[in-house]
């Protein structure tokens, strides 16, 4: 299913941290996870979200984000397809992504959008301040028309 072939079943689209190209940022963020997951409990506390497919999945995102034929790796062509209303929320201190992830996003998507940039935030907003996410994504989804 694609935006662009099913827009009536897409009503809108909220994305937290999203990626649409990789950055040094990005790399140098996972070299640390990688130097972590050896290193310090990060499988354990990972084990809550993933259970016993931890080191499976932490071993093919590591992978595939660190290939080298993967630095060119960009979904930007495929922005414009999105013509649902888009919410677009990073964490301001986002250890895996900057801001231009945000804008270029949301300056080549056709859809409406918005933005909600949170400081003092990471990667994860919805587990840093569920509250305020949910907030953000309910006043967002009750404001379409």
């Amino acid at each position: 299913m694609t935006a662009s072939k099913y827009p009536e079943r897409i009503k809108a689209v909220v994305v937290e941290a999203a990626h649409i190209f990789v950055e040094d940022v990005t790399l140098k963020g996972i070299y640390e996870a990688m130097d972590a997951y050896k290193n310090t409990d990060l499988a354990e506390r990972l084990a809550k979200y993933h259970g016993d497919k931890v080191d499976t999945l932490f071993k093919a995102w590591t992978e595939t984000w660190t290939r080298s034929d993967y630095r060119d790796w960009n979904i930007e062509d495929f922005l414009p397809a999105i013509t649902s209303p888009l919410l677009f929320i990073q964490g301001e201190a986002d250890e895996y992504g900057t801001l231009e992830q945000v804008e270029k996003t949301i300056s080549q998507v056709s859809g409406k959008t918005e933005k909600y940039i949170i400081p003092g935030i990471g990667h994860t907003p919805h587990k840093e301040n569920k509250t305020l996410i949910a907030e953000i994504a309910g006043k967002f989804i009750r404001n379409l028309n």
